[in-house]
Formats: structure tokens, C-alpha cells, sequence
């Protein structure tokens, strides 16, 4: 008989049976880890909470993005916040815009005093062309980014999971960083906004930088429906969870047809849990919010 074993980043690989119960060394990224023949849940993964393959999540009614996450009976096993830090956010804007002001006019103002000619055209067009860098610049510096924390109660004293928000502003990409209870990284979250266009799609990476998951859209032809008929973007939107370079479907991220942001993350696909569930329920709240369905 062999022994399998599950790391933290998604390697499954076998052992002979004399190995079981031991800790080994994942020959993909070196972390310690223990076989098992009858437990394929990494170490780091068996808290109770995460020991499960469906998840029920409800988007709850308040100014900042918060989701209720339960088990299938209904009972409450995580509180996840997504602030907005509306009134920082607004003010950084309003500081980029007036810096952006200040710079166009001081120049604008220096090329009227140097007159016409070739040099005070210039000094005007860079007036014009610095207002939107001066403006990004500056917002950079003072906007908040938006990380998402989960925690096990709404009284937010234990945390479990967060996802951390690496740029303000990306213009073509947007990525995300996973880290556990610890603080270890557990993996990257990446989108391609020129991927929409078509079919939405996220990559999912290892703590090593390599593609081991995609999530994308559950069909092409609703994607383009979605994109082409007038107001078939109400059409609810599901999203499966695929191996890079693989058609196998190993979880689900289903709406459900209600007033209200109600969500189903389905593992059940996945017995050998591959897929950290810790990592399937951080890429369960950023396909909601990331995507503002």
C-alpha cells in the first residue's frame, strides 16, 4: 500500500506505507508535512471550521462590503469585512485632484511669463500631460487599499484568513495575496481585465508564483450572451474551479436566485481537498466583490 499525501500547496504525491504518520518534506516547495492514510487534510487546514466541502455565504446589508459565511445547516462559522474607507478614499481623491491642479496651473502660469515661443509650449503641454501621473501619484500614496479579513465571530477578536489587496491601482491586472493565521503566504489571487472581455477568469498561484488553479466563468456561451444581449448581465453568473491546463471541474461558486447576495461554494468535486479550502473561501468572497456581481 502507499501513503498519500496533500500539501499546502496543492502537491499531492505518494509515499511508501512505513512513511505513515511521519513528517516529510513536500518535494515542490520543501514544507513539512504529514502522512497520513487516512487523513489528506494538511495540517495547517484542520481546524474544524475549514474541515468541510460546502459553504453558504450571505452578503449582509451595510456600507461596507461584509459577507456571513455557514456551514449547510445555516449556523455562522466566519465573519469576512471588506471595508471601503469611503471618507480616506474621497479625501485622497480630492488631494490628487488639487495636486493635479496646482501642477498643470504652475506650469501653465510659467509659460505665460516666459511667452510665445517653442520652450513655453512645451512648458505648458507638460502642465497638461503631468496632471494625470501627478494625479495617480499622489492617490497611490493616499488611498487605502482594500484587504479583506475573515474572522471566526462578528465580534472580529479572532482572525483566520486575509487577502491583501498589493495595488491600489492596476490597470490591466489586479492581484491579490492570501495569507493564513500566521501570516504565511498561501497563495496569490490574479485577474486579467482583458480576459472579461470574453470570459471572466482568475488564476490562482502557489505560494512559488506557479498557476495551480483557474477559476473562470461555468460557460462561454453565457459569458457572450451576458456581454452581447442588452441586459443579460442580470443573468446570475457561476464560476467553476479547474487544474491549470485541465477540464476537470473540482468546485463550484453558485448564486442563488434571491433578492440578496447568497452564494454556494462547492467542494464536493474535490474529495482528495487538492484545493485548500482556506484558499477556496478567501477566492469564494474576491469572486463577489472583485467582480461587483
Amino acid at each position: 500500500m502507499s501513503v498519500t499525501v496533500v500539501c499546502e500547496c496543492t502537491n499531492t504525491f505518494s509515499l511508501k506505507d512505513e512513511y505513515a504518520g511521519m513528517t516529510v518534506k513536500c518535494p515542490r516547495c520543501g514544507r513539512a508535512v504529514r502522512a497520513g492514510s487516512s487523513d489528506l487534510t494538511p495540517a495547517s487546514e484542520a481546524d474544524p471550521i475549514f474541515g468541510r466541502n460546502v459553504f453558504l455565504m450571505r452578503q449582509q446589508l451595510r456600507f461596507n462590503e461584509r459577507y456571513e459565511i455557514t456551514d449547510e445547516q445555516g449556523k455562522g462559522i466566519l465573519f469576512v469585512e471588506r471595508p471601503r474607507h469611503f471618507l480616506r478614499n474621497l479625501g485622497a481623491t480630492l488631494a490628487a485632484l488639487t495636486a493635479g491642479f496646482v501642477w498643470a496651473g504652475s506650469l501653465i502660469t510659467l509659460a505665460d511669463m516666459i511667452g510665445v515661443g517653442v520652450f513655453s509650449n512645451i512648458v505648458s503641454m507638460l502642465g497638461f500631460v503631468g496632471f494625470f501621473p501627478i494625479f495617480v501619484l499622489v492617490m497611490m500614496q493616499l488611498a487605502r487599499k482594500r484587504h479583506v479579513t475573515f474572522y471566526t465571530s462578528e465580534d472580529r477578536t479572532v482572525r483566520l484568513l486575509e487577502v491583501l489587496q498589493e495595488k491600489k491601482f492596476e490597470f490591466i491586472t489586479a492581484t491579490y495575496t492570501v495569507k493564513g493565521a500566521d501570516g504565511l503566504v498561501l497563495a496569490r489571487f490574479r485577474k486579467n481585465y482583458l480576459y472579461n472581455v470574453v470570459r471572466r477568469k482568475w488564476e490562482i498561484q502557489n505560494p512559488g508564483g506557479t498557476i495551480e488553479w483557474l477559476a473562470r466563468e461555468d460557460s462561454i456561451i453565457l459569458s457572450l450572451v451576458r456581454r452581447i444581449v442588452p441586459f443579460a448581465g442580470l443573468i446570475r453568473t457561476n464560476f467553476i474551479f479547474q487544474p491549470a491546463g485541465s477540464e476537470k471541474i473540482v468546485g463550484e461558486f453558485r448564486r442563488r436566485m434571491t433578492l440578496l447576495d447568497r452564494y454556494v461554494l462547492d467542494m464536493k468535486a474535490d474529495p482528495t481537498r487538492a484545493f485548500d479550502r482556506r484558499v477556496a473561501v478567501a477566492l469564494g468572497v474576491m469572486l463577489d466583490t472583485g467582480e461587483r456581481r
